[in-house]
């Protein structure tokens, strides 16, 4: 591949692109992933990878498959088909070692109603045996988050923007080696996202591999250096995320979508 996207219509439409192939043994590799509830197909067929200090963005509209892939490399669903590995462990036969390097960000839930900010951030830190002075970067997070004030509030009277901003600081707090973002963007304020995309600067600075799931196409651009898109649980296209920036780009997503 030489880097250049092409965009062409037969059938399903692709997009060939030039992949960050620099590192052998990307931290998240997908293979042909397959995942099926019933009689329906979620996820078919899906391959992906980043690579250590890589983003990348899955992008498509509600029931793309993207949360759903996302649950995959947490560990949360089992696959129906296909390998799938997050920092080297094989999620199927090792699912607590690609948890223990990974930070996870579901697009829904994760927080403990009855529990304050703090309490989450003493159990990860208690679960995770992280070393002393861990309290600093909790801090630091939350003030980055705008949670400083909330942090002895329980969950439950949180807005929104304010859980999925929580989930986003419990994903990261740990320094994973694996970064996965689940709709990080959703109701959140400009303040809010700007946080995200400061952490995700951050966890790529330290060689972590950040894979977000979107389905806001200017805040995937954005976050990512390449997006992949998604319609009807499989890949239509993919490319250099800059190359989905501006009024071009948008239609060249919105006819992948079509």
């Amino acid at each position: 591949m030489d880097g250049r996207s092409h965009w062409s219509k037969g059938g399903v439409i692709a997009v060939l692109f030039g992949r960050l192939s620099q590192v052998s043994s990307p931290a998240i590799d997908v293979r042909a992933l397959h995942v099926q509830f019933g009689a329906v197909e979620a996820v078919r067929w899906l391959d992906l990878s980043v690579p250590a200090g890589g983003s990348t963005a899955l992008v498509g509209r509600n029931g793309a498959g993207k949360s759903t892939t996302m649950r995959v490399l947490a560990g949360v669903i089992p696959p129906v088909g296909g390998e799938v590995y997050v920092g080297g462990h094989d999620v199927r036969r090792d699912a607590l070692g690609a948890k223990r390097v990974s930070g996870y960000c579901p697009d829904v839930g994760g927080l403990v109603p009855r529990a304050t900010p703090w309490e989450h951030l003493q159990l990860s830190a208690r679960l995770r045996r992280l070393p002393p002075g861990w309290e600093e970067d909790a801090r630091d997070l939350l003030e980055r988050f705008d949670l400083g004030a909330a942090a002895h509030r329980v969950t439950s009277g949180f807005s929104h923007g304010m859980g999925r901003r929580m989930s986003v600081v419990l994903a990261a707090f740990h320094h994973p080696r694996v970064l996965l973002l689940d709709e990080p963007f959703d109701g959140v304020d400009p303040f809010g996202a700007e946080a995200t995309l400061d952490v995700i600067a951050d966890a790529r600075s330290r060689g972590a591999a950040v894979l977000v799931s979107t389905h806001l196409l200017e805040l995937a651009v954005q976050a990512s250096d390449e997006a992949v898109v998604l319609r009807s649980g499989m890949v239509v296209g993919a490319a250099q995320a800059n190359e989905l920036g501006g009024e071009a780009g948008a239609r060249a997503y919105r006819a992948l979508l079509a």
